[in-house]
This record gives C-alpha cells, sequence and structure tokens, in this order.
C-alpha cells in the first residue's frame, strides 16, 4: 500500500514540506478519543518527518545521523492526513507541535477537534477538551522501540531501527526504517530527499493505513521553555490511567 502514496514535488506537487501519501492521530483511533497507544506513535512519527531540513548529503541514512545529533528543539505548524485500508474517507487535522530533547514533545490539536498532547519526560497525557478527559500512562511503556526512541533516547538510531537506503528510480534519495521491536503499531517509514530536501515521507501502520504530514514555519532548534511540557489537570476532568 505504501506505494499508492508514493508523490513528491515532480509532477507539479507543491515544494515546501509537502509530501503526498497520529497520532494517525488518527491511526484507528475514534474522532474524539484516540487511544493512547496509536496516538502517542503517530505524534512521535509526526515529529520525526520534521527532523528534515534541508542539507547537502547524498545518502539519506547519513542525512538523518547528522540532523539528529544537532537537533536539540522544533517548533512547527502541520497538518495530518491519514488515509485507511480500503482506500476510502481520509481523515485531516491541523495543529501545532513542539519539541524538546531529551523526552519532551506536545501536540496542540485545533482541527477537526480541540485535543492536546503533552510528553513531560516520564508520562503522556492525551486530553480531550471537548470531553474534558484526560488519559494518561507511562512514557517509556508506551515509546520503547517505536518511532519515538528517535527522540526519547540519546542512543543511535540504528539501535532501534533497521535502516537502508532505497533506490526507487525515481531520481529521489530513499530511506527506509523498520522498528525492530516487534510489537509496534508503526512498521515501516520510508523517507525521500530531493537535493538534499525532504520531499516525501510515508507512514505505515499494521493495519495497513498510510499517513502524511504536511509542516509549515518549520523552526530548528528554538528556544523553548520547560514549563511548556508542563501538563496541569484540567478542572472537573476525568482523569484515567491506563497502565
Amino acid at each position: 500500500m505504501i506505494d499508492r502514496f508514493r508523490q513528491g514535488r515532480s509532477g507539479g506537487q507543491p515544494a515546501s514540506h509537502e509530501w503526498a501519501p497520529r497520532p494517525a492521530p488518527a491511526l484507528r483511533p475514534s474522532h474524539r478519543i484516540p487511544r493512547l497507544g496509536t496516538t502517542a506513535l503517530t505524534c512521535c512519527a509526526l515529529i520525526l518527518i520534521a527532523l528534515w531540513a534541508p542539507m547537502a548529503l547524498a545518502d539519506g541514512i547519513d542525512e538523518l545521523k547528522a540532523y539528529l545529533r544537532g537537533l536539540n528543539s522544533l517548533s512547527a505548524d502541520f497538518r495530518q492526513i491519514t488515509l485507511g485500508t480500503d482506500g476510502g474517507e481520509m481523515i485531516e487535522s491541523s495543529g501545532t507541535f513542539y519539541l524538546l530533547r531529551p523526552n519532551r514533545f506536545r501536540w496542540d490539536y485545533d482541527s477537526p477537534n480541540d485535543q492536546q498532547i503533552v510528553a513531560d519526560g516520564s508520562r503522556i497525557y492525551v486530553h480531550d477538551k471537548d470531553l474534558n478527559q484526560v488519559t494518561h500512562s507511562s512514557q517509556k511503556k508506551i515509546l520503547d522501540g517505536t518511532p519515538a526512541q528517535l527522540l526519547a533516547s540519546e542512543q543511535p538510531v540504528e539501535d532501534y531501527f533497521e535502516l537502508r537506503n532505497l533506490d526507487e528510480g525515481d531520481d529521489r534519495t530513499w530511506v527506509e526504517l523498520i522498528p525492530k521491536t516487534e510489537d509496534t503499531e508503526v512498521v515501516k517509514l520510508r523517507i525521500a530527499f530531493v537535493d538534499g530536501q525532504l520531499d516525501t515521507l510515508l507512514m505505515e501502520d499494521r493495519f495497513g493505513q498510510l499517513t502524511r504530514f504536511i509542516f509549515d514555519d518549520l523552526e530548528r532548534n528554538p528556544q523553548l521553555d520547560y514549563a511548556l511540557f508542563r501538563f496541569e489537570r484540567p478542572a472537573g476532568s476525568d482523569f484515567l490511567q491506563v497502565d
């Protein structure tokens, strides 16, 4: 299925951080209350997208490693689009994300539902503001062995992923990431570069769903306050621990 979304700037596609194929979120969560594991994995995959910026390296694996070595923080506006296994209705959402290495990230969704996801270095909180409901779980339990290892751990990326460059014969530089942990909902990531710039990122989950991301106003290594990643329980909310 992943081949169905392999598009990019060639053929008249937009050029700024846009590629064509979550938390994803929605990778089979409900539209209002995503499953915490799926949401966190998708979010982290969304963060992964933003890790690539224009660089002069020709090798996709080297480009990834070089960028991660210098990454401290990120911020961006995003759009997220997920296509179901049957190729039917697409689910689109949008908002703003922030990242502070190590172990902290935040996603503020403003469409279609008002929702927030915060990882404070210890736990992950998913707050559905419309329902005033919070689900939370151990961050390590959710992120261990997932694409989030790219952000949450300072160990080499190859400790958690099988990496290989791909030759797809389309003048792009492709790299594929396969999680080494079997019990993960994201089964494959493929990233393509054109002239050192991010062209395409495709994410496939174990249900066969495909997700794409579009980022605007991406800022690498901005100054972010730790308070931005501190979750405070909303008054009167349902507070559900899932681990």
